[in-house]
């Protein structure tokens, strides 16, 4: 299975140091104080369902290896080698690729915690010693400027972009969890020398610049955790404190502001507002919660609370999905959630749960959990493929059959976040306070509960998230009171997100229902959470039933992509119509609010999954452009995270609620009756004959032709019909993407037909050829007999350009 663990160790060269205890020891450190709730560790809860068992086994089987290979092959593994002295060669890839080891390491030490993956120990062992060798001898370590020699002079110097301190505190997490797992302090010295470094560079004394991505925050709480060293939470508390603070910033102290991006406009503690990079700010979070709890300054859990309002209540997609920009990978403004360019990276998935997890520490309020649920089942799922070796970087909501997953990324920060994060989904389930637990997830298997009664074993039976029966079972030691809080998820309560962003638009008389020992008990909620105090015996079992209607939301009428459009949801579960179940089109598709739905499970399909089945209806545009119904149409919807494994294809998850919403099959013109070439394709060449009339030329909520990276050259697109046709006007509506990427307007166009000698010939224009902006560019001509239309267009020097819209009539 680790066949390229030997291949590495054979490459390194060097014996294994055999790092690894036979049995780790204690690692916990009592603290001064912490989260007023304590997460079951994932080592103490195991896993026996038929839906995330295989998920972590894919990750510690399939995924993990994958990445590992891929660091090798791409030589980001080779930096730490050429780092240590052990071969020679230039640096190899982006400036941030250590950070991808580490998560990677932070990944496999969790797969450790069994026990059982010699190999794979034997492998991080041979590592860690590379690692420990690239430090430099007063704790620095970081291989951009360490490769192809070191680099004093340039430590530092760009705190903004060069990602020093980000990837320096993923090295922290690594070496954490690797001392959790095997009691190895090997890795956390080299952490611990790093951080005492970075605690007598950055200082009131010395640099205050924050870092440019958030990160190391976090792994300075972590390593305050597992060291007791008060000093890296007060270094945490110190860099989170210098956002929005300007002075002696740089290697000159005159650096300036990094702005919104990275929520470096204003203090942390007067921001409002999620803003800028979606992944930078969800970690500055996580960090501020930890920070919270583990200083008791609750200045930063009531900003938190301000911004987690707004993020819920004007800025999360109805996957659980964050970041509705591509261009800055972040945040846009309050109800601004396009689908076809939804962002929604996943490592911001995974910050997310992170963060929202961290605020149920701090709150013991089950709105946290739902959101993390809403995350974790649709859009974090969505990043990786079932078989754990093709991931999504960005997850949209619907697709016109561009979007495919891949192996690799040159900035593969997501496939390296998911091996960290699968294993550790087990943690997520269960939380526990002085004489209160927490049932936050429901999965099945058995968890132990360290209670200062002593431990309790619980064990729950679930199909989740197929089927809402739960039998949660009780095994104490011997009869102990105590206060169970068993979370009631808001879909099942009528409110699918704790805001108003999401409603549900159906009605439904099921409820959820709750038994003891087979007698029913009154549902009491508090903070989401039915709440039961009493002696608990050995073998008291809990039955609660959480009916799944399938179920259609709206949103927000501020959220004007999906207005006139219905999401599908069953349970947790979100889902999409994608082509291969509905005949290849399901844009040209709406849902009627009567439409029956019924959910039916699929062993067969996809892994084995439930489908939700309807009868739609079909829209078509006529000649003069407007959409007309069409008949009946059977639908078939699967859930999100299933999409993208049989091809590109089209796929939506907000469906049309009405025909206006729909993208209805094009009429029948000269247009969508020819057949196209071009010089060049990006992106797509159908697009141009879709019939969307764009409401501007930097519009992206539909395709576009476009020539890049093809940049001041000569271009052209033709249409050509098995017969000669009278031609007489091309109207063309240009793509132009000024602030976000390369595409200009041309410098000119011009209109050529095929004679009948085979020859392009330039038609006599009756009218000035346009190049503008934001509408149609109309010719017309003298009409011309032919077979073929060619579009002729030159790009400006150092430009590309393209083409939204184009018509021949």
């Amino acid at each position: 299975m680790y066949l390229l663990t030997w291949i590495l160790i054979g490459l390194i060269g060097m014996p294994a140091w055999g790092l690894m205890s036979a049995s780790a020891p204690n690692t916990q450190v009592q603290l001064p104080q912490d989260y007023p709730i304590a997460a079951v560790q994932f080592g103490d809860v195991q896993i026996r369902d038929r839906f995330w068992q295989q998920r972590l086994q894919v990750n510690k089987d399939v995924t993990l290896p994958h990445v590992l290979d891929q660091c090798h092959k791409t030589g980001r593994i080779g930096n730490f080698q050429r780092a240590a002295g052990i071969s020679s060669g230039p640096f190899e890839g982006a400036h941030f690729n250590d950070s991808d080891v580490y998560k990677i390491m932070e990944g496999a030490a969790y797969c450790l915690q069994g026990g059982t993956e010699r190999m794979l120990g034997l492998y991080l062992d041979n590592l860690i010693r590379i690692i420990a060798a690239a430090q430099w001898e007063d704790g620095y370590l970081f291989t951009f400027y360490s490769v192809p020699q070191r680099r004093p002079q340039l430590r530092w110097s760009n705190i903004q972009w060069n990602h020093e301190l980000y990837c320096m505190g993923h090295m922290y997490e690594a070496a954490a969890a690797y001392y959790q797992a095997t009691g190895s302090k090997v890795l956390l010295d080299v952490a611990v020398r790093n951080a005492d470094l970075v605690c007598r560079t950055f200082n009131p004394d010395g640099r205050t610049d924050p870092p440019g991505h958030q990160e190391i925050e976090i792994g300075l709480c972590r390593l305050y955790r597992v060291t007791g060293e008060r000093r890296y939470l007060d270094q945490a508390i110190f860099l989170l404190d210098q956002r929005g603070r300007t002075g002696g910033r740089g290697p000159d102290g005159k650096g300036g502001s990094y702005g919104t991006y990275a929520q470096d406009h204003l203090p942390v503690l007067q921001q409002t507002e999620a803003v800028g990079h979606a992944v930078r700010a969800m970690y500055m979070y996580s960090a501020m919660a930890d920070v919270a709890a583990l200083s008791g300054n609750g200045d930063y859990a009531e900003t938190l609370d301000r911004i987690w309002a707004d993020v819920v209540g004007r800025k999360l997609y109805v996957t659980g999905g964050i970041g509705a920009a591509g261009g800055h990978e972040g945040f846009a403004g309050p109800y601004e959630l396009p689908n076809l360019t939804a962002y929604c990276e996943t490592c911001a998935s995974i910050a997310n749960i992170f963060w929202n997890h961290r605020m149920f520490l701090l709150h013991g309020d089950a709105r946290y959990i739902d959101v993390l649920e809403r995350t974790l089942y649709n859009a974090l799922l969505s990043g990786v493929s079932m078989q754990g070796d093709r991931f999504f970087y960005p997850n949209p909501l619907q697709s016109l059959g561009q979007y495919q997953r891949s192996g690799w990324f040159d900035c593969a920060c997501c496939p390296s976040n998911i091996v960290r994060f699968i294993p550790t989904v087990p943690g997520l389930a269960y939380g526990y306070s002085e004489g209160h637990i927490y049932v936050n997830l429901f999965i099945a298997g058995k968890a132990s509960v360290k209670t200062t009664a002593g431990p309790v074993e619980i064990t729950q039976q679930t199909d989740y998230p197929w089927d809402g029966k739960v039998s949660i079972q009780l095994q104490p030691k011997e009869k102990t009171r105590l206060t169970l809080h068993i979370r009631i998820p808001g879909w099942a309560r009528g409110e699918p997100v704790p805001s108003d962003l999401y409603r549900f638009a159906d009605r439904t008389t099921d409820s959820p229902t709750l038994q003891i020992n087979g007698r029913p008990v009154e549902l009491a909620i508090e903070k989401g959470y039915a709440v039961v105090e009493r002696d608990w015996g050995v073998g008291d079992t809990i039955d609660l039933d959480l009916p799944m209607p399938v179920r259609r939301l709206v949103a927000h009428q501020n959220v004007k992509a999906d207005l006139g459009r219905v999401a599908l949801q069953r349970g947790p579960i979100v889902f999409c119509l994608e082509g291969p179940d509905n005949g290849g089109n399901v844009l040209d598709l709406y849902i009627p609010d009567d439409a029956g739905l019924t959910a039916h499970f699929r062993p067969e399909l996809l892994g084995g999954l439930v489908s939700i089945e309807g009868i739609g209806r079909t829209t078509r545009r006529n000649i003069d452009g407007q959409i007309v119904p069409l008949g009946d149409r059977p639908f078939v919807a699967i859930p999100y995270y299933a999409w993208a494994h049989r091809g590109p294809a089209q796929m939506v998850v907000w469906a049309a609620r009405v025909p206006e919403a729909t993208r209805p099959r094009p009429a029948d013109t000269l247009t969508t009756k020819a057949r196209l070439r071009a010089s060049f394709v990006h992106v797509s060449l159908e697009a141009i004959r879709d019939q969307m009339t764009p409401d501007s030329s930097s519009d992206t909520s539909n395709l576009q032709l476009d020539f890049w990276p093809h940049q001041g050259t000569s271009e052209w697109v033709q249409f050509e019909w098995d017969r000669r046709q009278t031609v007489s006007l091309v109207k063309v509506y240009w793509f132009d993407d000024t602030g976000t990427g390369a595409c200009r307007l041309p410098i000119g166009w011009s209109i050529l037909y095929r004679d009948e000698h085979g020859q392009f010939t330039a038609v006599e224009n009756t009218c000035p050829y346009t190049v503008e902006k934001d509408r149609f560019n109309l010719v017309t001509f003298k009409p011309v007999q032919t077979d073929c239309i060619r579009i002729q267009l030159q790009l400006q020097k150092d430009w590309s350009a393209g083409i939204l819209e184009a018509v021949i009539e």
